[in-house]
C-alpha cells in the first residue's frame, strides 16, 4: 500500500515508517521541517510538506493514498484545548476525503477510561466526544466513519511507548529526579502506567493496517500496569538516588505539566488485540529499558 503517515518523523512515527518499508509498503511522511524532511528522504520514504493546521494540504495527501495513519499531535501543554481543536479538524477533514472509499485511516489515541482502577480493554468506548473533549474526541470522530465507508481503527498507545532514544514522560521523570535528587511516585505509588516497546508498537500498527476491521480499538499494551512506586524506583537505582513520596497536593509544584499525568491509573488489556492481528511484543519491558541505560546513557 501507498501509506500517508502524519507524524512520520515521529518518535512512534520514525519506527512505523522503518516497519512498512522493511515490509514493502511505500510511505509518504508528513515533514513540517526541512530536518524532518531530509529525515524521511534518508530513509527511502516520500515527502509532503505541510502540518496539522493546514487541513486541506492533509486532505490532498490521503486522497493520493491508498491509507492513513495518522500519529501527529500537537503536543502544547501551554494551549492543550487548542491541540484538541485543531486535532478535531484535521481528523475531520481526511475522513471527509476518505468516505466513501473503504480505505483505511488508523489515528492514534490514548488508553484513558476516565474511572480511576478500571483495566481498559478494546471494548470499551472512548468516553470523549467533541472537539472540545480531550484530543478533540478524535477516536469516536473517526469510529463513526465506519458506517461512511471508511476503515477506521484507533490505535491506543499505552501512557509511555518506551526504548532507547525516548523523551517522553518516563524521560520527563528521570530529568525531575536527576534535578531534585531525588525519584518520586505520587502518595502511595500505587497508580500505574500500561507501557510497550517502540519497535513493538510500530509492528502493532503495521498488523492493523493490514488486518484489523472497520470500527477496532487496539491496545498497544505490551505490559498492562506498572505501578508509578516501581517507576519511580528502577528510575532512582539507575541514578543512583532515593526514591520518596510526595503528598498528591504537592505534585504539581514537584513534577510540572507532568504530574497530572503520573497520577493517572492508565493500566489496560491487550489481549483481544493480540488474538485479532496475532500480535505478540518480543522487546524489553520499560523497567528492563531503565535498566540498560534508556534515559541516562548519552544519545
Amino acid at each position: 500500500m501507498r501509506v500517508f503517515i502524519t507524524g512520520a518523523s515521529g518518535w512512534i512515527g520514525s519506527a512505523v515508517t522503518d516497519e512498512l518499508l522493511a515490509t514493502g509498503h511505500e510511505v509518504v511522511g508528513l515533514a513540517r521541517s526541512d530536518e524532518s524532511a531530509a529525515a524521511l528522504t534518508a530513509k527511502g520514504a516520500a515527502v509532503h510538506r505541510g502540518s496539522l493546521d493546514d487541513p486541506d494540504s492533509l486532505a490532498s495527501a490521503a486522497k493520493a493514498a491508498d491509507a492513513v495513519i495518522h500519529l501527529a499531535f500537537k503536543h502544547d501543554f501551554t494551549d492543550y484545548a487548542g491541540a484538541g481543536r485543531t486535532e478535531h479538524t484535521a481528523v475531520q477533514r481526511m475522513l471527509d476525503t476518505l468516505e466513501g472509499s473503504g480505505r483505511p485511516l488508523l489515528l492514534a489515541s490514548g488508553l484513558v477510561s476516565g474511572a480511576v482502577g478500571k483495566l481498559l480493554t478494546e471494548e470499551d468506548a472512548s468516553p470523549f466526544h467533541g472537539v472540545d473533549s480531550m484530543r478533540g474526541g478524535s477516536e469516536n470522530l473517526a469510529l463513526s466513519y465506519a458506517e461512511r465507508g471508511v476503515r477506521p481503527v484507533a490505535l491506543r498507545f499505552s501512557p509511555t511507548v518506551h526504548g532507547m532514544g525516548d523523551h517522553g514522560f518516563t524521560a520527563q521523570l528521570t530529568r525531575i529526579a536527576r534535578e531534585h535528587g531525588a525519584a518520586a511516585y505520587i502518595g502511595e505509588g500505587t497508580t500505574r502506567w500500561a507501557a510497550v516497546h517502540r519497535t513493538d508498537a510500530a509492528r502493532l500498527v503495521r498488523l492493523a493496517l493490514e488486518q484489523a476491521p472497520a470500527g477496532s480499538r487496539v491496545h498497544a499494551a505490551a505490559e498492562s500496569g506498572i505501578p508509578s512506586r516501581d517507576i519511580a524506583g528502577a528510575i532512582g537505582a539507575q541514578l543512583g538516588v532515593p526514591t520518596v513520596s510526595v503528598a498528591p497536593e504537592d505534585a504539581e509544584a514537584h513534577f510540572g505539566w507532568i504530574g497530572h499525568f503520573f497520577g493517572m491509573d492508565a493500566i489496560a488489556s491487550s489481549t483481544r488485540t493480540r488474538e485479532l492481528l496475532g500480535w505478540t511484543p518480543t522487546g524489553p519491558t520499560l523497567l528492563e529499558d531503565i535498566a540498560a541505560g534508556a534515559y541516562t546513557l548519552p544519545q
